[in-house]
């Protein structure tokens, strides 16, 4: 926590930066730091000036520092640079005031103008507030992608500040982000393959938002309020944007509704075709969505990493590891739909042990859903309710997991013709995956995977939208 001193020291330069290039300021009321910030610190400014207090917002690197540029992250200066040129472009953008430099030592970051409206995504795809504007969205960001997409790169000198991405590049950077986990995975191996044999043809590089999906932006009454979270532009296929807000782990529980939970495809696509006068190819964009769940997948694996290796041990991350059969099931969906079979799961009525496990289990669960949760707020409270979830997957996988992996492994050794375990049947899979020997339309493989993702996510998430349109 920072001492007297270094938060009056704080709040001196701020107050410097903000007389410099905000006409009329008088006064720095307060900075309120609004979030821990993994990536980013965010605050809300309360200044005075000649009309009186308003509010401003802040973004700023974790503890001041001046941030490294690296490969995929353009860094804060960037990002305001990006936020700029995009309101220039009639894209929904706060107006950036001021942008840190090394004799303000402050930091990177930058201050920018306070707007008011809805970023949660869960709460936009269902708040009766929004009943109105929530239809005409999905062609409302098929405008604003437009938009961004159309910003000359060498004329704003973006294509200077930027690092390109195409397609395959991209496809091989996730791919092997995930081989270093050293987990076997096959669903992401398969989409991998199918990602590798499905390349866009001479893509149009273009700015690509590259995280444009609901919850990253902010939505009121009368539509788009502000694009938020640029911290990952680069250069790119800009249907990349289109594919990412269709994927479904961003629709919020609304599958029925591929744009955000909130749309359909063909109003995104005619709002995208009326600024930009391209035609815009499904097949284009349904690459991107399975990238989408392909990229997250692996995202998801990786908060499970962090957790192994640290320093980060908080209970979330293992909780959004398993997450991953979501997105592996959202694979499923797109690309080998069919009949599935649920195991059925073992009664646990042991009497061997008294108390069984289970019963361990789900009373520290109701504790944490009940007497901690009763008794905490904020973040504490948030984590009480992930770590409850986990002990429901625990339990699930208690009751389902034996039968489950019981299955997989006949499948495996009748699609093999082995007798090996099934660790080393799944690594002979995923193996024979990457080096092309064993290929997507093998049979019996399609219909392996789908049984063994959509028991897991059974298991591991069984509310998960994904799950309902697996089943039909």
């Amino acid at each position: 926590m920072a001492s007297e001193f270094e938060a009056s020291e704080f709040k001196a330069r701020l107050a410097a930066v903000l007389r410099r290039q905000i006409a009329g300021f008088e006064s720095l009321v307060s900075a309120e730091r609004l979030s821990g910030g993994a990536s980013q610190e965010t605050y809300r400014l309360v200044i005075r000036d000649a009309a009186g207090e308003r509010r401003l917002a802040m973004r700023r690197s974790p503890g001041g520092v001046e941030s490294v540029r690296t490969p995929g992250h353009p860094g804060l200066p960037t990002e305001a640079a990006l936020m700029r040129f995009a309101r220039e472009a009639g894209v929904p953008e706060p107006e950036v005031y001021a942008v840190f430099t090394a004799a303000d030592g402050l930091g990177d970051g930058f201050v920018m103008q306070w707007l008011d409206g809805e970023a949660l995504g869960a709460r936009i795809v269902r708040s009766e507030a929004l009943a109105a504007v929530r239809p005409k969205l999905a062609f409302e960001c098929g405008q604003i992608l437009a938009r961004i997409h159309a910003i000359d790169l060498k004329k704003t000198g973006l294509d200077q500040l930027l690092d390109p991405m195409d397609p395959a590049a991209f496809v091989e950077q996730t791919w092997e982000r995930y081989k270093l986990f050293h987990t076997p995975q096959p669903m992401i191996d398969y989409a991998g393959r199918w990602l590798k044999e499905h390349l866009p043809r001479n893509p149009s590089m273009a700015l690509v938002h590259n995280d444009f999906r609901n919850g990253n932006f902010m939505v009121g009454p009368n539509g788009v309020v502000a694009v938020l979270d640029w911290e990952v532009a680069h250069i790119g296929d800009p249907m990349r944007d289109l594919g990412w807000i269709c994927t479904n782990s961003w629709r919020f529980g609304r599958s029925d509704l591929p744009v955000g939970g909130f749309g359909e495809y063909a109003d995104l696509f005619r709002g995208y075709e009326s600024v930009s006068g391209q035609k815009v190819d499904p097949a284009h964009v349904k690459f991107w969505e399975v990238f989408g769940s392909f990229w997250w997948a692996v995202g998801c694996l990786g908060m499970a990493e962090h957790f192994r290796t640290g320093p980060d041990k908080t209970v979330e991350r293992p909780g959004i590891g398993r997450r991953s059969s979501e997105c592996q099931v959202d694979c499923v969906n797109l690309l080998i739909p069919g009949p599935v079979d649920l195991v059925e799961g073992r009664p646990l009525t042991s009497t061997l042990d008294m108390p069984r496990t289970d019963e361990l289990v789900s009373s520290v669960r109701d504790y944490l859903r009940t007497d901690v949760m009763a008794a905490t707020e904020g973040r504490l409270n948030f984590l009480a309710r992930v770590a409850s979830n986990s002990l429901d997957i625990v339990l699930r996988e208690l009751s389902l997991g034996e039968a489950q992996r019981k299955l997989e492994l006949e499948r495996l050794r009748a699609l093999f013709r082995a007798n090996d375990d099934l660790e080393a049947l799944r690594w002979r899979l995923v193996n024979e995956l990457r080096d092309g020997t064993m290929p997507l339309d093998r049979p019996g493989l399609a219909e392996h995977l789908r049984q063994t993702v959509v028991n897991q996510v059974a298991i591991d998430q069984p509310g998960y939208s994904g799950l309902k349109t697996a089943l039909g």
